[in-house]
């Protein structure tokens, strides 16, 4: 039965195209704060929480815990802004939502994002109440390629990790995914290559190659 198996969607890159606005909104928050903050950075820590990327880029030589609470903050703030203008939902996004949950998968939501930033994105895709578990950044004490936030998702799913699928898109989440032992599909999104996903499973370049059938044949596949 598809209610005995779960898929765990990632966010950015998966569920909204945010690759632009997440790097445009580094760039606007460097040059008010004085820092440089470089794609090649960008898409080494893609995936991962603003606050682990701050203290792993600048650390307390430059920003102190507490500075960089607040420019976590306002960083995803300004990203929010900058999505709310031209909100760009991934293609197939929402049919793929939609044919999942009609065919009785269990859905959940895995980002490193803030609740506000999940939420925005949960609003514009007009799909809150078909997610049975929604987990964010806050909710996790590691963030991504630690598999916790992947772990709690399947946990609220009440699902063994071998009946859950992710897609994903960083490298961060791909590792978190496996590490956590469940099928992963790499979605080839803006800034990711093959090689990005050498880790995965599975690897799509578009979210239209999947359906329940691909997803319930993968996961058995997987539980073998």
């Amino acid at each position: 039965m598809n209610s005995e198996l779960g898929v765990i969607f990632d966010v950015d890159g998966v569920l909204v195209d945010s690759y632009d606005a997440h790097f445009e909104s580094w760039q606007i928050l460097g040059r008010a704060r004085g820092f440089e903050f470089s794609e090649q950075l960008f898409l080494g820590t893609f995936g991962r929480t603003s606050r682990e990327v701050l203290a792993e880029a600048f650390g307390a030589k430059r920003f102190t815990p507490a500075e960089i609470a607040e420019l976590d903050t306002c960083k995803e703030s300004i990203f929010r802004d900058i999505l709310a203008r031209k909100f760009p939902i991934m293609d197939g996004a929402v049919e793929l939502i939609d044919q999942l949950h009609a065919a009785g998968f269990r859905l959940a939501v895995g980002s490193s994002g803030p609740p506000e930033n999940v939420q925005v994105v949960l609003e514009h895709l007009q799909r809150e109440k078909v997610f049975q578990s929604v987990v964010t950044g806050v909710e996790v004490s590691r963030g991504k390629p630690d598999p916790q936030v992947f772990q709690l998702a399947a946990e609220r799913l009440r699902l063994e990790p071998r009946c859950c699928a992710v897609i994903e898109d960083a490298v961060a989440g791909i590792r978190a995914a496996k590490t956590a032992g469940m099928t992963c599909v790499a979605l080839l999104s803006k800034g990711h290559s093959a090689a990005d996903a050498s880790e995965a499973d599975h690897v799509i370049r578009s979210l239209r190659e999947l359906s329940p059938s691909v997803m319930r044949r993968w996961l058995t596949e997987q539980r073998v």
